[in-house]
Formats: C-alpha cells, sequence, structure tokens
C-alpha cells in the first residue's frame, strides 16, 4: 500500500474561511492538493493563481512537494497596493 500524506488547503475572504482536508498519495505537489480539494469548483469566481500560493504563509511553487500534516495556502490579490494604504493612513492620521 503506497504511503498517504494528509494536508488542508485554505482559503480565506473578508468574510470567510474555507478549509478542505485531502490525503494524497506522498510526493504529491501543492497543485495536485488544491485540485483534489475542488477548491475552485466550489468556490464561485476564484482563480487560483500559480503565483499565490504558500504553505504556512512561505511563499511555494505549485510543484512543491507536500508534507503531511501541511497547511497549503491559497491567496488572493491584493485589492489595494501597501503603499498607497499606508499614504492613505499617514493622510487620515
Amino acid at each position: 500500500m503506497a504511503e498517504q500524506v494528509t494536508v488542508d488547503v485554505v482559503y480565506a475572504e473578508p468574510s470567510r474561511q474555507f478549509v478542505r482536508r485531502v490525503s494524497l498519495p506522498a510526493g504529491s505537489t501543492v497543485m495536485q492538493a488544491i485540485d483534489a480539494s475542488g477548491m475552485a469548483r466550489a468556490i464561485p469566481g476564484l482563480v487560483v493563481d500559480p503565483d499565490r500560493l504558500g504553505i504556512y504563509a512561505r511563499k511555494v511553487s505549485p510543484q512543491q512537494v507536500v508534507l503531511d500534516g501541511d497547511r497549503v495556502e491559497v491567496y488572493r490579490p491584493l485589492t489595494l497596493d501597501p503603499k498607497e494604504a499606508r499614504r492613505r493612513r499617514a493622510h487620515e492620521g
């Protein structure tokens, strides 16, 4: 019997968080975990950007091999440039 790894695949919106736990064969990648979670089909409008993926808040590539217990994170695009946000806060302050 092939060894399995269990990982959580998560995606957060401002008002809610989605978490799917999946079991995969050892040696599976981040993108395979996301595909197995079915999250892209379950969340309307979700587009998985390969440049916005992480494991425990550390940016990773879609080909990164997942380990048992990993938390695969799908990040949303920024809605406001961080520099612009600082400028607005400084102006308001």
